[in-house]
């Protein structure tokens, strides 16, 4: 999977909690779940979980609190499918 497959799954995971509808259109990495898409932290907790199953990874605690931004959530995914191999 590359990274643009990887960011269409998680676009995909993330759409159902989007508040800001306009940020969400004009995603980038740098795109921050809470302040630009304004998602609450309780819907964050979902989009790990969620991202956890579409992807079959496990997302520890201190990966959890890093992913914040588009940019980090790619990263801690690429980091955890690379660890199942």
């Amino acid at each position: 999977m590359n990274k643009e497959e990887t960011l269409e799954k998680l676009k995909s995971i993330v759409k159902p909690f989007v508040k800001n509808e306009e940020a969400f259109q004009n995603i980038t990495e740098e795109t921050d779940f809470i302040n630009d898409l304004q998602i609450n932290s309780a819907n964050l907790v979902d989009i790990v979980l969620d991202t956890e199953e579409a992807f079959d990874i496990n997302i520890d605690n201190e990966s959890m609190e890093k992913m914040l931004t588009i940019k980090a959530a790619l990263a801690i995914i690429e980091t955890k499918l690379a660890e199942k191999k």
